[in-house]
Order: C-alpha cells, then sequence, then structure tokens
C-alpha cells in the first residue's frame, strides 16, 4: 500500500516523539512491503513564529490532500501565560479540527499487565481495563460565540449543539459498541444543561436502531467518580467537547502514564492521529519524552487503513519493551532509563 501521511510535529516535546513514530512506521512499512510518503507541515507556536498563524492555509492544503495525518503536541510556555496574546498555538488546533471535518475524537484506555502496579489506582481496580471515549470536538462550548461585557468585567461562553451533531457522533458510538461488547455509556448533565438534554432525547432515539446495544446513561459527575472507582465497569462512552476533554485526561493515567495513550480524531474524509498528552516544553531537546504515546497513534493509523497486522507488530513491540524494562524515566520507577531515540530505535528493531 502507498501512503501519503501529513506529518505535524508541533511543539515541544512533539518533533522528538513524532521523530520516533516516523522511524517505527518505516520499519513496520519495510517489513510489510508499504510506501509512505511523509509530508511535513507547520502548525501550533512554530508555525506563529514562522507565518503568524497557527494552522496555516498551506498546512491544510497539505493535510487535506494527505491519506491522514500523524500529529506531534502544540503549546508554548510564552502563550500560555500571556492572556492578552491575540493568536495562540491552540487556535490552530480547533481550527484544524473544524476545517478537516474532525468530529469524533476516539480515545482508548487500556492497561499493560507489565504496569499494572505502576497506576496511581489500586491493581483489583484497574485489572482488565479496556475502554474507548468518543468525544464531539467540533461543536459544544469550544466553537461557541464567546466574548466580555461590561467593560471586561463579564465573560460568557455558549455552548450549542444540533441535533446532527450528536447524531453523527452517537452513531459512530453505537457501531464501535456493537463491535465490541455491546455496551454504551452517553455522559451528559441532562439534570441542569439544555444541550445535554438534546443529547440524551437524541441518543434515545437511536436506540431502535442498534437494538443489540445495551444503553447506559449518566451525569458527567458520576463518570467522573467511577472512573477512579470501577473503570472497567465501562465500554464504550459518548459525550461532548468539554466534559470529553476532562474525562479522557482522567482516564488516561489509569494505564501508568500519559505518555502511554494514543488517540485519534475521525472524520468524514480524513483522520488524525496524535497522543493524548501535551507539548511537555520543560522536556523539550532533553531526550527524556516517553515516545510510546505517538507510536501506538502510529498502530492506530495503520490499522485505520484496514492494516491489523501492522498495528499488531506495534503493539507487541511496545509491550515487549514495557516487560523488558526498555523506557523512559516516567515508567522507569527509579531504575535504568532510556532515552526517547533510544527507545525508537530499539522498538523499530524489533520490528
Amino acid at each position: 500500500m502507498k501512503l501519503n501521511i501529513a506529518l505535524l510535529a508541533g511543539d515541544g516535546i512533539g518533533p522528538e516523539v513524532i521523530d520516533q513514530a516516523v522511524k517505527v512506521s518505516d520499519a513496520v512499512a519495510a517489513k510489510f512491503g508499504h510506501e509512505i510518503t511523509w509530508k511535513p507541515a507547520l502548525t501550533g507556536a512554530a508555525a506563529i513564529d514562522a507565518v503568524g498563524e497557527p494552522y496555516p492555509d498551506e498546512t491544510h492544503e497539505i493535510c487535506a490532500a494527505s491519506d491522514a495525518v500523524l500529529f506531534g503536541a502544540i503549546g508554548h510556555p510564552k502563550y500560555d501565560n500571556d492572556p492578552s496574546a491575540p493568536v495562540r498555538p491552540e487556535q490552530g488546533l480547533l481550527k484544524m479540527r473544524k476545517k478537516l471535518g474532525l468530529f469524533a475524537n476516539v480515545r482508548p484506555t487500556f492497561t499493560f499487565p507489565s504496569l499494572l502496579d505502576k497506576s496511581p489506582l489500586k491493581r483489583e481496580r484497574i485489572e482488565g481495563t479496556d475502554l474507548v471515549f468518543l468525544r464531539e470536538l467540533t461543536g459544544g462550548i469550544y466553537f461557541g460565540e464567546k466574548g466580555r461585557r461590561d467593560g471586561g468585567d463579564t465573560a460568557y461562553d455558549n455552548c450549542v449543539y444540533t441535533r446532527e451533531e450528536v447524531q453523527r457522533l452517537a452513531k459512530k458510538g453505537f457501531e464501535l459498541a456493537m463491535t465490541r461488547s455491546k455496551k454504551l455509556c452517553c455522559v451528559d448533565k441532562a439534570n441542569v444543561l439544555e444541550t445535554s438534554r438534546l443529547w440524551r432525547e437524541t441518543v434515545q432515539a437511536m436506540e431502535k436502531d442498534y437494538p443489540e446495544v445495551t444503553v447506559t446513561y449518566e451525569f458527567v459527575d458520576a463518570v467522573a467518580m467511577r472512573l477512579v472507582q470501577w473503570p472497567n465497569s465501562y465500554d464504550v462512552l459518548i459525550t461532548e467537547n468539554l466534559f470529553g476533554d476532562i474525562l479522557t485526561d482522567e482516564a488516561s493515567v489509569i494505564s501508568g502514564s500519559m505518555g502511554l495513550m494514543p488517540s485519534a480524531s475521525m472524520g468524514a474524509d480524513i483522520a488524525l492521529f496524535e497522543p493524548i498528552h501535551g507539548s511537555y516544553p520543560q522536556a523539550t531537546g532533553l531526550n527524556i519524552a516517553n515516545p510510546m504515546a505517538t507510536i501506538l497513534s502510529a498502530a492506530m493509523m495503520f490499522e485505520n487503513f484496514g492494516l491489523q497486522e501492522e498495528g499488531a507488530a506495534i503493539r507487541a513491540a511496545v509491550n515487549k519493551a514495557l516487560e523488558e524494562g526498555y523506557v523512559t524515566e516516567d515508567l522507569a520507577n527509579g531504575g535504568k532509563s532510556y532515552g526517547t531515540k533510544e527507545v525508537g530505535d530499539w522498538l523499530a528493531a524489533q520490528i
């Protein structure tokens, strides 16, 4: 298979972890007889510094013409610490999601047998956890009207959803549930929010089309609690943008490190694959960042193309690295650790 992949390294540790994902992906391509053409493009703070825009038109054209996008991370302290900055790296991320139509963020949370005791939660609570969040990505409060009034003393952010936006996300949730244990949880705050009531009534109306799927409805605060009590009671969860942003970060640490969790953002025509962690600017250039989340995101990318064996090869290599302790310092627990590049080299060699 010939694949054209847009490569958006971004900021901070983004370029370092992306380099390792490319290295491992090229090893997979060599092993299985594929050809990957990488198409680098600017985004985030790096793009602002270069052209004054966090998601330039040229970058969008490269992404739109590619088969998929492999993305690192964006964000820089000089923007985080300046509330008055007129342009921010994160605006590029929102713009990219909107222009590419990436409406469904797929975030799996699973455990690794060799790391069960490194989770902040007890082994007996997390063993067997294998859940997937589908977060709506292009609507809600992040994209609603926002502003200031009363001379800047009052701020507002409007949360708006259409039934169509809920339906297309829920459809993916139902379809995913059908391939798994046929359990779906709709996360909302329908006792308070009108948008949540729209979510709930829309999903309830869709239940008849998927009679084999058992659907539950839970308030977001209850789900936040249960994720640390009984995460293995969940399978597929669907939710709106803000709730999904918060809950998926909470779920990510169940595995023992945020540096292990991949994700995908799906649209009608293209998909983007990225680690869930941020740009971690403090670690930039130190060769200490964990590249495994980005590498596992590449595994999801191969699987999205129907290349299941290729994805499995990456997952097997990562599991072996974890079992044998060939890990970066975040997972070393005081023992021997290896650099970002060394872990990438080791995984590529295993494949």
